[in-house]
């Protein structure tokens, strides 16, 4: 599986409220891969929905990106992660998902939160335009 960008939480939220700087940063990353988010990172955005209408809109906009299911390998993967920097580093159950989920695949990471992925051995992560360190 070539040609894909894991997209984090972080990004698609700012996306969906037309900040700018997300909006631009998706088109160039969308222009050389497909967007792709963990079903971890759909769950998310439906969890922050408030009510129908905003339901019916972050369907319509998740549309856009590929959606990739948890299986064993993430999973394992995952489990792994945790293991090694939940002590250390606090790494959420959440994030420890996601990130498996992009490195299972060998494709990278786009998020806006450097600093909730940064210590990964093993994951790409992408730069994004004033990142918190």
């Amino acid at each position: 599986m070539s040609g894909l960008t894991v997209i984090d939480t972080d990004i698609l939220i700012d996306a969906a409220l037309h900040v700018r700087e997300a909006v631009d940063y998706l088109a160039a990353l969308e222009s050389q891969s497909q967007l792709a988010i963990s079903v971890i990172t759909h769950m998310e955005l439906l969890v922050g929905c408030r009510n129908k209408a905003e339901l019916r809109s972050a369907d319509h906009f998740l549309l856009r990106f590929r959606v990739l299911k948890l299986n064993e390998p993430v999973c394992d993967a995952a489990l792994g992660i945790l293991r090694q920097y939940r002590l250390s580093h606090g790494l959420a159950i959440p994030d420890a998902l996601i990130a498996a989920t992009a490195m299972v695949l060998g494709q990278p990471l786009a998020s806006k939160n450097q600093r909730d992925y940064r210590f990964i051995n093993g994951l790409q992560l992408l730069s994004y335009p004033g990142a918190t360190p």
